[in-house]
């Protein structure tokens, strides 16, 4: 109980501090979820990340600019944690407030954590959270001040699968859908992405959690995400580290070929160090990616130069 209470109050804490409003995701009933009794826990970390595990009942998070400066252009913004946890400070509030000084919309998707005891089919729960703020916000878009055909995704490690899943695995709605609003993002940014599930290449902590031990083939390769890029793919902007030891660089590479296979517009940034979970800043160098986001979103026309 006494876990639990200071769990509630960090919560709140981090709301106040980062946030300006939090929304349950779904209206009533969360689709795909069994009955599940284990309390969320955040957890504060000596870095000034928040740590947040056994998310069963999703959220999002809205960040608002500046109404002089906003642009129209929404990101919807996936933390990672390997499908275990979400880092929802360093990968999520913070990266907000630097999409809104830039006159972004930022959405911070805290998605379900892939589990059979919360799940009936945990491998597609996190999609349903990622299509499901998509379409939430072109529902507000009025309200939101928000370009309908300028929305994206962003995700960082595991939430780049997800961000990623949901760039390539639009055509299938896995949430309800009445109005047939469109659920494909407009643009992508994938920051040391797990994309693969390959044995190669992958990071199998993260497959193993989301699909399964020894899944087959077909599986396997549905949700490896560079198999799944189409004509159909929105433009990309990726950044990773060489010597990331837990998500080898490969996965961002592999994805950016078969992006100019089909001729989708994209950027890559590769820094020769940095390892992996860095956040928003590389410790390795004084270049700052983020900068080199809004670059390229200003020669999409997605932000003002």
């Amino acid at each position: 109980m006494k876990q639990l209470a200071i769990s509630l109050l960090i919560f709140c804490m981090m709301q106040n501090i980062y946030a300006q409003q939090t929304m349950p995701l779904y209206d009533g009933a969360v689709p795909n979820r069994k009955s599940y009794t284990t309390k969320e826990l955040w957890e504060p970390q000596s870095n000034g990340d928040t740590i947040v595990h056994f998310t069963s009942q999703p959220t999002l998070t809205v960040f608002l600019p500046d109404k002089n400066i906003a642009n129209g252009t929404a990101v919807v913004i996936c933390p990672g944690g390997g499908y275990w946890v979400t880092s929802i400070v360093k990968e999520g509030f913070a990266v907000a407030r630097e999409f809104n000084k830039m006159g972004v919309a930022a959405f911070v998707l805290k998605y379900r954590i892939p589990n059979d005891s919360s799940m009936i089919d945990k491998k597609i729960g996190p999609l349903q959270d990622a299509q499901r703020t998509i379409q939430l916000v072109r529902m507000h878009a009025k309200e939101w001040n928000i370009d309908i055909n300028k929305v994206g995704i962003i995700g960082f490690s595991a939430g780049g699968h997800l961000a990623s899943t949901a760039a390539t695995h639009f055509s299938h709605s896995y949430i309800d859908n009445p109005s047939n609003i469109n659920l494909r993002p407009d643009f992508a940014m994938l920051i040391y992405p797990v994309i693969s599930f390959q044995d190669s290449i992958g990071h199998i902590g993260s497959r193993d959690q989301l699909i399964g031990k020894n899944p087959h083939k077909q599986l396997l390769d549905s949700f490896s995400n560079e198999l799944q890029v189409t004509a159909q793919t929105p433009p990309t902007f990726l950044v990773h580290a060489t010597d990331d030891g837990t998500v080898p660089v490969m996965n961002s590479l592999v994805f950016y070929e078969h992006l100019l296979q089909f001729k989708i517009p994209a950027e890559m940034h590769i820094y020769k160090a940095g390892g992996h979970g860095f956040g928003m800043h590389n410790p390795t160098t004084n270049d700052l990616w983020i900068e080199r986001c809004k670059n390229w979103m200003q020669s999409m026309g997605l932000v003002s130069k």
